[in-house]
C-alpha cells in the first residue's frame, strides 16, 4: 500500500514588513485582504498541529498543491523554503505553485529558484528544458506536477493551462499508462467547469479535460478553492477520474470556509484494478483538535463507498 498525503493553500503568515515600493503593485490589494480577513482566520498554530498530525500518519509521499505564500515577497519565499524543508525532504515532498506564489511579475521565477528541489522531476535533463510538467515515480505511483500559476491583474486569481504543457503532459501520462503506474496529476486551480468563480477560474480547463478523456489518469489533486470537493472527469473506456480539492491547511475553525484539513490517500492493487481510499483528517468544527473527518473508497466507475461520511460535505460533481 502507498500512502499519499495532500496539503494545499498554506498561506504562511504573518506578513513581513513591506516597503512602499513593494506595495506599489497588486500587493496592496492582497495586503488589505490579509489584514481585513486572513490574519484573523489563517494565522496561528493550526498549520503546525495539522502538519504534526499528518507526519504521525507516516505517509510515503506528500503532495502540496500551491499557495505557500500570500504576496510573494522575497522574505515570504525564503520562509516558505524553510517551511518546506521542515515538512520533509525534496525526495518525499512534491510541490506545484499557486497563484499567490506568482502574485506579481518575477515572483514565479524567484519561487522556481528557491523551491526548485521540490518542483523537479526525476529526469534532470527534462528539468533543464522546461520546469513543468514534471514526473516523479515513487514505487507504483507516478506524480505529475503541472503549473497553472501566473501573475494576474488586481482582483483576478486566474490560472492557465496552455497547449505546450498539455502536449508534454500527454506524453508523460501515456508513458506511465504503458508501464502500469497509478497516475496522480497535481495542479493548483481546479480543472473543472464551475469549480471556481470566473475571476479565479482555470483558463484552458477544456484542454485539460480533453487530455484526461483521451489518455486518462487515476487521480487529480488541486487546491485554490479552500474547499473539500470531489468532481469527476471522464476518462478513456468509460472510466471516471476523481478530481479532489482540499481546504486550506491554515484555516482556523469557525470561519466561512472549512477548517484546516489534509487528505490521506491509500493506493493498493495493480494496473486497472487499483483501490483508492480517501481519508480526511482536520480541525474539528469547534477548534478542539485534529480528528477524522471522512473516509471513503473512490471507484474508477465514478462510485463512492462511504466508510465514515461527513454530513456537511458538498456533493460529488461530474464534468460534462
Amino acid at each position: 500500500m502507498f500512502k499519499l498525503a495532500h496539503l494545499s493553500d498554506i498561506h504562511l503568515g504573518p506578513l513581513p514588513d513591506l516597503s512602499l515600493r513593494e506595495l506599489a503593485s497588486k500587493r496592496v490589494t492582497g495586503f488589505v485582504n490579509w489584514h481585513r480577513n486572513r490574519s484573523r482566520t489563517m494565522f496561528g498554530d493550526v498549520l503546525t498541529r495539522l502538519v504534526n498530525d499528518m507526519k504521525g500518519q507516516c505517509p510515503d509521499h506528500v503532495a502540496v498543491t500551491g499557495d505557500l505564500v500570500n504576496l510573494a515577497t522575497r522574505q515570504e519565499i525564503t520562509a516558505a523554503r524553510l517551511w518546506l524543508e521542515s515538512l520533509g525532504s525534496a525526495q518525499d515532498v512534491s510541490l506545484v505553485p499557486g497563484n499567490h506564489d506568482a502574485y506579481v511579475p518575477g515572483a514565479l521565477k524567484r519561487v522556481s529558484h528557491e523551491w526548485h528541489a521540490y518542483m523537479i522531476g526525476d529526469n534532470p535533463l527534462t528539468a533543464i528544458e522546461r520546469a513543468f510538467p514534471y514526473l516523479r515515480v515513487r514505487g507504483n505511483v507516478a506524480l505529475f506536477g503541472v503549473s497553472s500559476a501566473e501573475a494576474t491583474a488586481p482582483f483576478l486569481a486566474t490560472g492557465t493551462f496552455r497547449r505546450g504543457q498539455a502536449i508534454a503532459l500527454a506524453r508523460l501520462l501515456e508513458s506511465c499508462r504503458s508501464t502500469g503506474h497509478f497516475r496522480v496529476v497535481m495542479i493548483h486551480h481546479p480543472p473543472v467547469i464551475g469549480a471556481a468563480a470566473w475571476s479565479k477560474r482555470l483558463i484552458g480547463k477544456q484542454l485539460f479535460s480533453k487530455l484526461i478523456r483521451e489518455i486518462g489518469a487515476d487521480l487529480v489533486l488541486h487546491g485554490h478553492t479552500h474547499l473539500d470537493t470531489l468532481h469527476w472527469l471522464p476518462g478513456p473506456d468509460g472510466t471516471m477520474v476523481p478530481v479532489v480539492g482540499v481546504p486550506s491547511a491554515s484555516q482556523s475553525a469557525g470561519a466561512e470556509k472549512p477548517a484546516a484539513r489534509y487528505n490521506l490517500f491509500e493506493i493498493e492493487g495493480e494496473p486497472h484494478r487499483w483501490t483508492l481510499t480517501q481519508r480526511e483528517r482536520g480541525e474539528r468544527p469547534d477548534g478542539s483538535g485534529i480528528d477524522w473527518i471522512r473516509e471513503r473508497v473512490i471507484e474508477r466507475a465514478g462510485r463512492l463507498i462511504d466508510i465514515r461520511p461527513h454530513v456537511d460535505a458538498p456533493q460529488a460533481q461530474m464534468e460534462t
